[in-house]
């Protein structure tokens, strides 16, 4: 069987997370302990909440370190919204955090229109809806159909991110989170 640690910094969304993962077969462990999170099979950074506090946790438990060391090593790691924007090498959020460091870049703050962004939105190429729930973007090249254009998808080597919540969109967003998760 497929292992999976869902890595626990305090984000808002792990319940969802889990639950999606048990619907397409997965079992699943919640724990930001450094040598489960190399020894599984498949890491997910789930999102929901601040970058600076998710960076805090990660770093006091040593997460930081075993997530750098698992995408050296090009072993299967998932990002769901806040998990994807932790990635990144920076984020403007909560004056400015070092992210992860795994996928060149930075997160900026959204501009015009409403924000937070939630809401179901078109994305191309995959030529689905997909739920937003979202303050900051990765700036990177992608489109959604937002007044912005945003990164909704990234992938370096085997790091996944996904801006939305595959876990909140329906049929649609599990089949494309049983595709990263088989394709990781």
């Amino acid at each position: 069987m497929t292992s999976v640690v869902v890595v626990d910094y305090g984000a808002g969304n792990t319940r969802s997370v889990r639950s999606a993962l048990r619907r397409l077969s997965y079992e699943s462990v919640l724990t930001s302990e450094p040598s489960a999170i190399l020894d599984a099979d498949i890491v997910v950074l789930p999102g929901v909440g601040s970058a600076r506090s998710a960076m805090e946790h990660l770093t006091s438990t040593g997460a930081v370190t075993a997530i750098r060391e698992r995408f050296s090593a090009q072993r299967a790691i998932v990002g769901i919204c806040l998990g994807m924007q932790l990635a990144l090498d920076r984020s403007e959020e909560d004056g400015g955090v070092a992210g992860l460091g795994l996928i060149p870049g930075e997160v900026r703050r959204l501009s015009g229109g409403r924000v937070p962004r939630l809401g179901w939105q078109l994305v191309t190429p995959v030529n689905e809806a997909f739920y937003f729930a979202h303050s900051y973007f990765a700036d990177t090249p992608c489109a959604t159909g937002f007044s912005e254009e945003v990164t909704a998808i990234v992938e370096s080597d085997a790091f996944i991110g996904l801006q939305f919540h595959p876990e909140k969109s329906g049929d649609a967003g599990l089949r494309l989170l049983e595709q990263c998760l088989t394709r990781a």
